[in-house]
């Protein structure tokens, strides 16, 4: 059998430090900083624990490069919904199903660890703090004025709106991936109808 070209190599670096991110953002997001080991990554990942450590020289740097990962899908996120096509309705449910997907959760609930967390490593708090909710209301702020202005968003105060939206989509996930599990994932289209005019309101 002939030996791999760097091209090859590369590739199999590549997809396996992915392996890694993916079973790492599952077990950071579940358990937090504090009581994840390396050794659980690498279980999850389906390595070596001196594999793992090729690719990442501490828990604390997986986790870092987990949280920048997060924060620019987030708001990569909230800038894909702005370019939607279609209404502001159209936009906005875009967005709810994208965050609300099992991948962006578990996005959403490391950045909640880090926020929320002890032992956070400094350098993540730095990233999140680019990131604060306040963030992406300022976002969301003109397309709920756009909204108001076509009739597809309730006449309300749009900061409040906002707030209540996020909060909403946030708690129901936080609460969906505690440990009582029979508490169900609000859906999506039901969160929008939190903030649509009444006459868009339809029935689901």
């Amino acid at each position: 059998m002939a030996p791999l070209n760097e091209d090859q190599l590369h590739a199999i670096r590549d997809e396996r430090r992915e392996q890694i991110i993916d079973a790492a953002l599952g077990v950071f997001a579940r358990r937090g900083p504090v009581l994840t080991k390396m050794s659980m990554i690498a279980a999850a990942a389906g390595i070596s624990h001196g594999l793992l450590y090729h690719y990442f020289k501490s828990k604390d740097e997986l986790f870092i490069a987990l949280v920048r990962e997060a924060m620019l899908g987030a708001g990569g996120g909230v800038e894909e919904m702005l370019g939607h096509p279609g209404t502001v309705i159209d936009k906005l449910r875009h967005f709810l199903h994208e965050a609300m997907s099992e991948e962006a959760r578990l996005s959403f609930l490391l950045i909640h660890q880090a926020r929320a967390s002890e032992g956070v490593p400094e350098e993540a708090r730095e990233i999140i703090k680019d990131y604060s909710m306040d963030w992406f209301a300022s976002k969301l702020k003109p397309l709920f004025f756009e909204g108001q202005r076509t009739g597809e968003i309730a006449k309300d105060d749009a900061d409040l709106l906002i707030a209540g939206l996020l909060t909403a989509m946030s708690g129901s996930m936080i609460l969906h991936a505690s440990d009582e599990k029979n508490i169900p994932l609000i859906h999506p289209d039901h969160l929008l109808r939190l903030v649509l005019a009444p006459e868009h309101v339809r029935p689901l």
